[in-house]
């Protein structure tokens, strides 16, 4: 709720995305920014130098864009914790539908939104199967810099 984003930071992105990416990157909510850089953070402090691998940490969230709120966040971590069950109870609730059914598509979304900013295939994948990795490596990774995170 009190996440933020330094100008110091922000600059630091221009030196590695491209215009494209950095203007996806802006259009995330603030939320999602700050956890973007603290994936980054996590992955770097684990000797992640993969252009790929930073790439999907930092936008594998970007599909969830604004629509998805504090109380659809916190319904869904909750039926990660506790089961599906959460879900499927707050989905009725006006105005939930949407916001769950965009966390649980977003990493296809996300995907999506890094193609067309010009980001690999790849990277894309990498954010795609973040929730459930492919990639025994990198993918794993991801996940686990994005849990701490």
């Amino acid at each position: 709720m009190t996440a933020r984003v330094s100008d110091e930071e922000r600059a630091a992105l221009t030196a590695w995305l491209t215009p494209v990416q950095l203007a996806l990157y802006d259009s995330m909510p603030v939320a999602d920014r700050r956890h973007g850089l603290e994936v980054v953070a996590r992955l770097r402090a684990l000797g992640a130098r993969d252009p790929d691998l930073l790439l999907a940490g930092l936008l594998h969230d970007c599909g969830k864009g604004p629509e998805v709120r504090l109380v659809h966040r916190v319904a869904w971590s909750l039926s990660e914790r506790y089961g599906a069950w959460v879900v499927a109870a707050a989905e009725p609730l006006p105005g939930m539908r949407p916001g769950l059914a965009r966390i649980r598509d977003h990493g296809e979304a996300s995907a999506a939104l890094m193609l067309a900013a010009g980001a690999t295939p790849r990277a894309a994948d990498l954010a795609r199967h973040q929730a459930a990795p492919v990639d025994p490596i990198l993918g794993e990774l991801l996940r686990a810099a994005d849990e701490a995170a």
